[in-house]
């Protein structure tokens, strides 16, 4: 049992590392009350900056919602840019992610956002100077989307869009007792909340849909979602909340086999042998690390973030506010 097992129930291990979370709620508060009292120094970019972010560890959707504002805001006249930490990648320094780079490298969700958004997409563990590298290479870049930045207080934003999920905030703990990076009270002081397929907090709402996949070898070859009820498939995910992708198969009536993994998982090749040749199905922030050992019997499924038409009016009014001043 990993210890993320224990973050959305209080059980006596989670009990145990109270303490723990205590002194990280601490650390995180003085953080945040430096950074607003300016004796840790923060930077602005010379174009907007939208964070995108959750308070509790793993995913929640950043991803689909970060693609879903480039296609938007390219559609309305932005030239819009995106920038990641690279989690689970190598690189130390500024570089740009491309359809063909390596998920050890710049990160697996880079990748899927280089593929799908259609706009420069840069990693570094540094944002401020990953923005300038970007800008450098990109000067007809007029907007920032910063893709997991929440906590990343060092960059100034001019926007800050929270996501949570259905899972919620779970026990309520900081780390490493509960998965909370920051408290609950922190969506208080954010610009938006989207509600990920919750109404247990009030935001603008956001669902993801998906309902044709491809195969892992040859992506031309496409298949029905629903082509598979009935069918006895692997499913295999390494996200945020493994159960959100099983779920979605179940409700297309797919007898699902559940393979969960950790967030970020290095995937290998005997992580996808399964003794058959049962479908194998993943999702596409997984495929891109299976890359090199697909096989024709697995299968990729795609999704994207349906968002609440007021969203992207209330984004466009608070960008054109800054566009003016």
């Amino acid at each position: 049992m990993n210890l993320s097992d224990h973050w959305y129930r209080k059980t006596a291990l989670s009990r145990l590392l109270w303490p723990a979370s205590a002194a990280f709620g601490a650390i995180v508060f003085l953080r945040r009350l430096l950074f607003r009292l300016r004796l840790l120094r923060s930077h602005a970019a010379d174009v907007p900056v939208i964070a995108i972010g959750n308070l509790v560890a793993g995913g929640a959707g950043k991803t689909p919602l970060a693609l879903w504002m480039a296609e938007f805001l390219r559609a309305r006249g932005w030239s819009p840019a995106i920038v990641s930490r690279g989690y689970g990648g190598s690189v130390q320094a500024p570089c740009e992610a491309t359809l063909v780079s390596d998920p050890g490298e710049v990160g697996d969700e880079p990748v899927v956002l280089a593929r799908r958004s259609g706009c420069p997409v840069w990693v570094g563990p540094d944002r401020l100077q990953a923005i300038a590298a970007l800008r450098r290479q990109h000067p007809e870049c007029n907007v920032v989307i910063l893709d997991d930045g929440l906590q990343h207080y060092r960059l100034r934003r001019d926007l800050e869009i929270a996501i949570v999920d259905a899972r919620g905030f779970g026990n309520g703990w900081l780390l490493p007792a509960g998965p909370l990076r920051e408290p609950p009270s922190r969506l208080r002081s954010v610009d938006a909340v989207i509600a990920h397929g919750t109404e247990a907090v009030k935001g603008y709402a956001m669902r993801l849909e998906g309902e044709e996949l491809h195969r892992a070898t040859d992506a031309r070859e496409r298949r029905a979602l629903k082509s598979f009820a009935g069918e006895r498939v692997h499913a295999v995910a390494g996200i945020g909340d493994p159960e959100r992708f099983f779920g979605a198969l179940r409700r297309h009536g797919i007898d699902v086999l559940p393979h969960p993994y950790p967030d970020h998982h290095p995937f290998r090749a005997g992580d996808l042998e399964f003794g058959d040749t049962a479908p194998v199905m993943m999702t596409e922030k997984d495929a891109v690390k299976c890359k090199r050992f697909a096989r024709p019997h697995h299968w990729v499924l795609p999704v994207h973030a349906v968002v609440e038409a007021a969203f992207g009016e209330w984004l466009l009014h608070k960008l054109g506010e800054r566009k003016t001043r």
